[in-house]
């Protein structure tokens, strides 16, 4: 029996054609037993089999079988063969039609449920029995209203298939929309990491360069010195990769960060150190802070450290010997107004602004980036009388 059911569920066309097949046998027993005369019969004959085919046909090709439909209907008018259980082919085709899509189909399937019955009652009882009026209508209506209730039946699928249908095409609409959505915050977040990158590497990288060529310069004369740079070498180096590890880690599908976040948030309290840094590598910075500290927005104090990380390492490669640099952050009521400053050869905005100086492409492009993207302000540029100066003014509130 399951078998059977699923057969009939994979084979819509194999289910009507079992039913009309059904149909046309009942049909075909009014025909031998109703009707009278040869003529009569082959023509109630044709009918039955046109109307037993409009029921296996009609979900290939419900608009022809509801023409051939009415045309069946006109040679039943006019050749006296009246209605019969073949005529629940009717009711089928107009249910079907009206579940389809083509409006002018379903509207002359309407019009046909309206006009068929009172055509049949015209024709069959009005000619031949004698009934008051109201009798008549009642009969007409009593008879339209199964044909009504199957087009509105009909109607009603369609809708509810419409709906289902934008329901799909909604949901395959959004979740489109959240692939492009996805990729983009994945293309953000990369390009977030590899300004992150850029600037933990270039910064490092320099520290080290520097502390190698001077433990290589005192290594014969002053091997404590020369110890020192390779333990400052060794210790920057670690935070370089750890620093890229966490930054790194956020590559790595399903790989949780070690302490809880994929990268490195430093602010402007990690600048202390961060300078301290710069003087150990031989770069003497002037630091003052402005103003009362107070808690910032992280997106402020991570783009303050980075503008800060950035000019003292475009200071060390590009500012020349004897250079020095200072910073300044100042606290006001609406922003935070960032400066720094040397007094080296100033030439970094030439190297900088076309992004190639150093083959990454950052620089001070990154640092508008990182400017624009909390909603401030960067000025940066050489300073009269010779050095580089970068000023930014970073909003506090949204």
């Amino acid at each position: 029996m399951q078998r059977l059911y699923d057969f009939f569920r994979r084979h819509p066309t194999g289910v009507d054609t079992f039913w009309a097949v059904l149909l046309f046998g009942f049909s075909g027993l009014w025909i031998v037993s109703g009707l009278h005369g040869a003529a009569q019969q082959l023509v109630g004959t044709a009918v039955g089999i046109g109307l037993s085919a409009v029921v296996a046909l009609r979900r290939k090709w419900p608009e022809w079988m509801l023409l051939l439909t009415i045309a069946l209907g006109i040679v039943q008018l006019a050749f006296d063969i009246q209605a019969n259980l073949g005529n629940f082919a009717i009711l089928v085709i107009i249910y079907t039609v009206a579940s389809g899509t083509t409006r002018w189909a379903s509207r002359l399937a309407l019009a046909g449920a309206l006009v068929a019955p009172t055509l049949a009652i015209w024709r069959f009882h009005i000619a031949r029995t004698e009934q008051p009026v109201w009798g008549l209508v009642f009969f007409t209506v009593l008879f339209t209203v199964p044909f009504v209730l199957a087009w509105v039946l009909g109607d009603s699928v369609r809708t509810r298939r419409a709906y289902w249908a934008q329901l799909e095409e909604k949901a395959a609409r959004l979740e489109k929309e959240r692939e492009t959505q996805s990729r983009i915050a994945v293309a953000a977040e990369r390009a977030r990491i590899a300004r992150e990158l850029h600037d933990v590497v270039a910064h490092n990288v320099s520290v080290m360069v520097v502390q190698a060529d001077g433990a290589a310069y005192v290594l014969d004369a002053a091997p404590d010195q020369a110890r020192q740079a390779l333990e400052a070498i060794s210790g920057t180096g670690r935070q370089a990769l750890a620093e890229m590890r966490r930054l790194l880690g956020v590559l790595r599908t399903g790989e949780k960060p070690e302490g809880g976040e994929y990268v490195p948030q430093p602010g402007v309290e990690q600048l202390a150190d961060l300078i301290d840094q710069v003087r150990g590598a031989g770069l003497p910075v002037d630091f003052r802070v402005v103003g009362e500290p107070r808690s910032l927005p992280s997106s402020v104090e991570l783009t303050a450290y980075r503008i800060v990380q950035e000019a003292l390492t475009n200071t060390r490669k590009h500012g020349g010997p004897d250079v020095g640099a200072t910073v300044r952050l100042c606290y006001k009521d609406a922003d935070l107004d960032l400066l720094v400053e040397d007094d080296g050869r100033g030439a970094q905005h030439e190297l900088y602004e076309d992004g190639g100086a150093d083959g990454l492409g950052h620089g001070l492009i990154g640092m508008r980036e990182r400017v624009g993207m909390v909603g401030g302000s960067l000025d940066a540029g050489p300073r009269p009388g010779g050095g580089f100066r970068i000023s930014a003014v970073l909003p506090l509130k949204p």
